[in-house]
């Protein structure tokens, strides 16, 4: 099984999908079981089976949100 940190970090998972492509679920880990693992990313939440995980890894908080554009002042 691949390692993973503890609930509540930000991971990447590279996983397959039922067409045989892998893709990535990238967010905070919520859970992991036997059965998979559970991420909470910009998309949703994404149940993973554990046996379609190819690889896994910790990952640096998000960047914070921009804040509010400047406004050109007339004058």
């Amino acid at each position: 099984m691949i390692r993973l940190p503890a609930p509540g970090h930000r991971v990447v998972v590279r996983y397959l999908l039922p067409t045989g492509e892998a893709t990535d679920a990238l967010g905070t880990l919520l859970s992991v079981s036997a059965n998979g693992v559970v991420v909470e990313g910009k998309r949703g939440t994404v149940r993973i089976a554990g046996d379609s995980i190819i690889a896994a890894k910790e990952v640096s908080p998000a960047p914070p949100a921009p804040g509010p554009r400047p406004t050109e002042g007339r004058g």
